[in-house]
């Protein structure tokens, strides 16, 4: 079975456990594990964790599965879905033992990619938030995020190089993300 269609499968399951069938939601959660932990101690080997940190990654990101799913969106793929709880909760993990984690700009890059369904409401509120942010951070985050720019495009529009592109694009999401959680009562 190829991996696309292991994962149309897993996204079928997840539907179905969505609305209400346990027998799904539990095949689905029996089938994805191994997946879970092998990209978690893939995650653990290209970050230098100890390979003990996979399975406390994978209980929690099933938990996060678990409390989480309502927030994947059906109608889209449910593997970068799963990828991106498996790195969040290996990087929450690792701040908690307090190990700083780096991760690469170019792998996150994709998700900041402008969402075709990204609506006139979404793109009011990015805009809001978008003024909490100085230039040029301001100016290369909506320009990435939602106008969908290459950081090289972004780079030679503002007569930057692309590593300052990318540091000042990483600064404001990290920014981003202390606004956020202060807005939600995190204290992440």
């Amino acid at each position: 079975m190829t991996h696309l269609v292991r994962e149309e499968e897993w996204a079928k399951w997840m539907r179905s456990a969505m609305a209400g069938d346990a027998q799904s939601y539990h095949r689905f959660l029996t089938d994805v594990t191994p997946h879970l932990r092998r990209m978690a101690r893939r995650k653990c080997d290209h970050l230098g964790a100890p390979p003990s940190e996979a399975e406390d990654v994978v209980q929690d990101v099933l938990l996060t599965i678990h409390m989480k799913r309502g927030t994947w969106d059906p109608a889209r793929p449910i593997g970068p879905w799963l990828s991106a709880i498996v790195r969040n909760k290996l990087i929450d993990s690792l701040r908690r033992r307090g190990r700083h984690i780096s991760v690469p700009l170019e792998d996150v890059l994709e998700s900041l990619a402008i969402d075709p369904q990204f609506s006139a409401t979404d793109r009011l509120d990015a805009e809001q938030v978008l003024t909490r942010l100085k230039e040029p951070q301001r100016d290369i985050v909506r320009s990435i995020s939602i106008e969908g720019a290459s950081v090289r495009e972004t780079a030679t529009r503002l007569k930057m190089t692309e590593v300052a592109v990318r540091v000042s694009l990483h600064r404001a999401l990290k920014s981003l993300a202390q606004i956020y959680r202060s807005k939600t009562g995190e204290d992440g």
